[in-house]
């Protein structure tokens, strides 16, 4: 769970602890971070911070009415009278900024200063995975990135694939998945219906189901996505369960099947399995392309979240496991092969037009999957099999859209 965009919250998280770490209310903040790290802040509106932007403001609101002990909620603590006393710090310098090169595309480090006494914190890989803290110029905690503790935590991700995560959707135990999944439907869904009710960012899923008075189920799924990250991007204080450690991604996972469950009336137990299987097949897709990159993380959601409705709809219908498989193999290699590789130009309100694109693109692509058409292999970056396609779609990510985010990185610096 995570309170607002998980960039501009990171900061403010390690800010937070930094200032636990120093035991005094700090003189002055530098933050030190990844080029990823401030595209996706720059455009964003910081949650309770009055509608303010930008590395500055995420860090010195994480210091001034920060809880470190909250995470990615670090902000939910914030009072009018921190908010008054950050613009006042604002105002005054307390707070600078550097571009760090060379580092992981999610790196931060804040170092805070006061009566001769200094601390830092250091974050990476991560949204809120420390890797450093130092006081005084001492070490008092250190650990690898890429260390076996991490990879006992969260599993090898390098061992699943596209078979293993059908079928645990499948096979795996309710009282298992249900806890974290009822959290992602009740948090997501809160966000969505704010940013359908009311009038956040471009109002992207608001004005959709506005020009569409008799809406498809098509159309309402793009609009639930979207009027979530409306409401995110502006600064909405709503929580939502993030994916990938993006929120967008959460929202992008989450929402259209929702919206196909209430459509046909599915059944509790195939919805958590259907997210399960969404939720999984977005961090299979992501693993190839890394956490931050030039490449849209919303394309791996929404291709995704169609696999998870292809697998309530045909599980409905009593489809065999192979139709089951084939069809969702077949929606990813169609979706990914579209229009994967749109861009991230950093986190704002057009995440939001870009979600209701990359969502019927998705579920486009199911529909023609269910219908027995697919891309063919040797067609573009279409491999032998939709495991193949993925690598080579997460190579061009990862490798090929390189250059492009450091280019979209110095156009948005003025470079």
């Amino acid at each position: 769970m995570a309170l607002g965009c998980t960039e501009p919250i990171a900061i403010a998280y390690a800010g937070a602890k930094a200032r636990e770490v120093l035991g005094r209310t700090p003189e002055s903040c530098h933050v030190r971070c990844s080029g990823n790290i401030v595209k996706n802040v720059k455009g964003v509106v910081v949650p309770n911070s009055g509608g303010l932007r930008g590395i500055e403001v995420a860090a010195a609101l994480g210091i001034v009415g920060g809880d470190a002990g909250r995470e990615l909620a670090v902000l939910e603590s914030v009072t009018d009278e921190d908010r008054a006393e950050v613009r006042r710090l604002l105002a005054a310098g307390f707070c600078s900024c550097e571009l760090v090169k060379g580092v992981e595309n999610l790196y931060i480090e804040a170092i805070v200063k006061a009566d001769g006494c200094s601390a830092s914190v250091e974050i990476q890989e991560q949204h809120n995975n420390i890797t450093k803290i130092v006081k005084n110029g001492e070490i008092i905690f250190e650990k690898c990135g890429g260390s076996e503790e991490k990879q006992e935590c969260e599993g090898d991700a390098g061992s699943i694939d596209l078979h293993s995560i059908i079928e645990f959707a499948g096979t795996a135990k309710l009282d298992d998945i249900q806890p974290v999944l009822a959290k992602q439907i009740e948090y997501n869904k809160a966000i969505s219906e704010e940013g359908l009710c009311g009038d956040w960012g471009v109002r992207a899923g608001k004005n959709l189901l506005a020009l569409n008075p008799e809406p498809g189920v098509h159309i309402k799924a793009r609009a639930a996505a979207s009027a979530g990250s409306d409401a995110r991007m502006s600064g909405c204080p709503l929580p939502v369960v993030i994916n990938c450690g993006s929120g967008n991604q959460g929202i992008t996972v989450t929402m259209p099947i929702i919206v196909y469950a209430q459509e046909y009336g599915m059944p509790d137990d195939l919805v958590y399995r259907a997210l399960a299987l969404a939720n999984l097949a977005a961090v299979h897709q992501k693993k190839y392309i890394g956490r931050l990159s030039a490449y849209c993380g919303v394309v791996s959601a929404a291709t995704a979240s169609a696999c998870g409705v292809a697998y309530m709809l045909m599980r409905r219908c009593g489809e065999s496991n192979e139709e089951l498989y084939r069809v969702i193999y077949d929606t990813i290699t169609n979706s990914i092969c579209t229009i994967g590789g749109m861009v991230c130009d950093g986190a704002k309100s057009s995440c939001a037009t870009k979600i209701s694109v990359a969502v019927e693109n998705a579920l486009t692509a199911m529909d023609l999957a269910e219908k027995g058409c697919v891309f063919q292999p040797g067609e573009g970056l279409t491999m032998d099999c939709a495991e193949d396609t993925i690598k080579a779609v997460g190579r061009m990510g990862r490798e090929g859209m390189r250059e492009t985010d450091i280019e979209i990185l110095n156009i948005m610096l003025g470079h």
